[in-house]
């Protein structure tokens, strides 16, 4: 009796705290600004999308580091969010077979750098933490003497794969045919699951080139096929064309690499510069094998680039008349997809450019420019990059399933698909 009044007790404390915090930032951040290089990947695959499996076969890695010259005690927390990455109203309990804690004690400290710094490695499922419920999850890594003060937090999902997701995408839309967009097909097949409520129980979320910005959530679908949920000609599954990342290499600090300007030390930092970049929108579309806005850690003569690759200073310059009504960002996992000051660029009206400098470490990079309106949340490609209809772009699909009897929703499946 005294654990079930507990339990009760506790999952209404946490349906409490999750409406209290319902406008709190879930987005994957470094909110410490000695940190730096936050990533998440999947079984040593540094492009793989940060998604794991229920039955623990795969592994994810998330790795970071403090500009500092000795270890820092921390922890780390897992919260579990539904489809529209707000956090549910489960409990720890629910989500994790033991404590919901554990220790960042991987670590390595940099080597033959300028700039000193620790990297950490945290890799999930271990012997601390067990996920035993899928969904989307926010891990948050805090300092051990300041619980409540998050340092760095990163998302990642966990996959059921239950379901069968069958998808296409093709640039004869129901807009406009082989011009500026992008429309995908998706089906849904449930195969033994037992379905109730085909309508209602499921949601479906699509995101292109992994932007949180313009991820589409799809509540219905539009049809059924027997037993097989049909999402086409729906305007939630159109998205503009864009245009193919931008790309530059910092890999040698010797002599300037892909599309960097120059290369120059003034203590305490290397600084590059990448070279100048223009408006593409009423270019001619140019095809180019990109990555889709991720980026590698690397450095040309290094055994352990994740040790021995520096921290540079890297400079973006934009050659535009200065907009009225919107900012300019610099969008890609460089600034963790977030459209903030970490990303905003400033106009020099006295070189005529938006500018924006950004502390990173060397590597392979991805990049774009986005347009946001002021008031707005999604970042626009027609305004800089343009949008083409037969730009690579690559869409994941997430399909969630709520019933009326549970408190969370739970990831099905998950796929991607490139337009080719």
């Amino acid at each position: 009796m005294v654990r079930r009044l507990l339990t009760s007790f506790l999952v209404l404390s946490a349906a409490f705290v999750c409406r209290a915090a319902r406008t709190a930032d879930t987005r994957t951040a470094i909110f410490d600004p000695d940190f730096s290089t936050l990533q998440v990947f999947v079984d040593d695959d540094l492009l793989a999308d940060p998604v794991i499996t229920l039955d623990g076969s795969r592994r994810l890695t998330v790795e970071f580091d403090e500009r500092a010259s000795d270890v820092r005690y921390m922890r780390y927390a897992l919260t579990h969010c539904n489809a529209d990455w707000q956090p549910s109203s489960l409990i720890a309990i629910e989500y994790v077979d033991g404590f919901n804690e554990g220790t960042v004690d991987d670590y390595d400290f940099s080597r033959a750098t300028t700039v000193q710094y620790v990297h950490y490695r945290i890799s999930l499922p271990n012997d601390q933490v067990a996920i035993t419920h899928s969904g989307n999850y926010l891990l948050r890594v805090y300092d051990e003497s300041d619980p409540d003060a998050t340092l760095l937090q990163a998302r990642f999902r966990v996959t059921e794969q239950s379901v069968g997701i069958g998808a296409e995408v093709t640039s004869r839309t129901d807009v406009d045919y082989n011009r500026s967009h992008q429309q995908l097909s998706v089906s849904v097949d449930p195969g033994q699951l037992p379905v109730q409520d085909a309508f209602n129980d499921f949601k479906l979320v699509i995101t292109q080139n992994n932007r949180p910005d313009n991820a589409r959530i799809l509540s219905h679908p539009l049809r059924l096929r027997g037993n097989v949920l049909i999402y086409e000609h729906m305007p939630e599954l159109i998205f503009d064309g864009g245009n193919e990342y931008r790309r530059f290499e910092t890999v040698s600090l010797r002599v300037p690499s892909m599309n960097i300007e120059s290369v120059a030390y003034q203590y305490p930092y290397y600084h590059a510069a990448v070279s100048a970049d223009g408006v593409r929108a009423y270019d001619p579309y140019s095809y180019d094998s990109t990555q889709g806005g991720r980026y590698v850690v690397r450095e040309s003569d290094s055994a352990d680039s994740s040790t021995e690759a520096d921290y540079v200073i890297t400079y973006f310059t934009l050659f535009m008349p200065q907009l009225q009504g919107a900012d300019i960002y610099v969008e890609g996992d460089l600034t963790n997809r977030r459209l903030d000051d970490t990303s905003r660029m400033r106009y020099n009206p006295d070189t005529e450019a938006y500018e924006k400098a950004i502390l990173l470490k060397q590597g392979s990079y991805n990049y774009q420019y986005l347009a946001v309106p002021h008031g707005a949340a999604t970042g626009l490609t027609a305004t800089v990059e343009g949008n083409f209809y037969n730009t690579g772009n690559e869409y994941q699909i997430a399909v969630y399933r709520r019933l009326p009897s549970e408190r969370a929703d739970r990831l099905l499946g998950y796929t991607t698909i490139t337009m080719q």
